[in-house]
């Protein structure tokens, strides 16, 4: 059975699918600023994530904190948080803007995504946050 995950919040877009764990093979392409890129593919399970915002691999290989940082279950856990926060703000675009979250996140914390995935979109989030000045969930976000 498939699961998919599908975001796309202004510049980021995941699809997700088994559950199953497997290395994650990471492509960086094009790391320019204005067409900042990054695609995590393991075709084998069908698992796809590309995250598309202008900046962010940047951010990422210069402010985050290196792979192995933070354990899996930390990244699973702030991801299932922020994850249900992001879900109540879209579905108050009267509250929140609409441009910042334009859909839902389908993020099952039963699926095993691995450590890439869970790294790349904790990341994010920490980046969406700084960039946007938001804050979800109560944690200050810090990279």
């Amino acid at each position: 059975m498939k699961n998919l995950i599908y975001i796309f919040v202004i510049l980021l877009f995941i699809i997700g699918c088994s559950s199953t764990n497997k290395s994650i093979s990471t492509i960086n392409e094009n790391s320019t600023k204005a067409s900042d890129t990054i695609r995590i593919a393991n075709d084998s399970l069908e698992y796809e994530v590309i995250i598309i915002d202008g900046g962010f691999t940047y951010w990422l290989n210069s402010q985050a904190r290196q792979r192995g940082y933070y354990s899996e279950s930390y990244l699973e856990n702030r991801n299932r948080i922020y994850v249900n926060e992001w879900n109540n703000r879209a579905r108050l675009p009267q509250k929140y803007s609409s441009n910042l979250y334009e859909m839902q996140i389908n993020y099952d914390s039963n699926i095993h995504y691995g450590y890439e995935v869970n790294y790349l979109i904790y990341n994010y989030f920490i980046y969406f946050q700084i960039t946007y000045k938001q804050q979800l969930a109560g944690f200050v976000p810090r990279p």
